[in-house]
């Protein structure tokens, strides 16, 4: 009885791990067609958490339409590359009009975001291309956001939408469709032990 009963827990065990697999694949496919924004706040104060939305304000708009004929992921980063500069420069002017001093960079990266619900959708915890703006030393809460597909960017013509880049069962994954919630945590938890281990 006891062989029978571990055979039956490893075949249960096997089997989650091959699904865990799987939708970890799927995962990883949403994180490559996808790109944040991250607006890092000074410190956690009212005034700098305001700061930080205002920045905000100030960068999703300028950047309006900037992404709304990319042909994909890769050509989002290359157009965010370019304006990076411009992006920055409205970033400081923002700081300034409020009458700060902090300094602000403007980075495009690779980095690790929390699982994270957006409305009807969630996109997985992992890593992700951004566009990652600190103010200041960086040491507040943060926002953060889809600019491609522009989710929180506006759009000067048709906006691409999540549907538009990702496949049937990807965007299942992302709506919840299925149970994904429990996945989405158990998602977090493999990637926490590979990247500790």
């Amino acid at each position: 009885m006891k062989r029978w009963m571990k055979a039956l827990i490893g075949g249960v065990c096997l089997c989650l791990l091959l699904s865990l697999c799987g939708f970890t694949g799927e995962c990883e496919k949403i994180r490559d067609r996808v790109v944040r924004l991250h607006i890092l706040a000074n410190s956690d104060s009212d005034e700098d958490q305001a700061l930080k939305l205002k920045v905000r304000d100030a960068v999703t708009a300028a950047a309006a339409g900037w992404l709304d004929d990319a042909e994909g992921e890769g050509e989002a980063l290359q157009k965010m590359e370019r304006y990076l500069p411009e992006l920055q420069e409205v970033a400081q002017q923002t700081v300034y009009e409020e009458g700060c001093s902090y300094p602000v960079t403007a980075t495009l990266c690779r980095m690790h975001f929390d699982t994270r619900e957006y409305d009807e959708v969630t996109m997985p915890a992992g890593i992700y291309d951004a566009v990652r703006f600190t103010i200041g030393e960086g040491q507040g809460k943060n926002w953060w956001c889809v600019i491609y597909p522009p989710m929180c960017i506006h759009s000067a013509v048709k906006q691409q939408t999540l549907s538009d880049v990702l496949s049937p069962r990807q965007m299942s994954i992302v709506t919840g469709e299925g149970g994904f919630q429990i996945r989405f945590k158990l998602l977090e938890i493999f990637q926490w032990l590979v990247e500790r281990f």
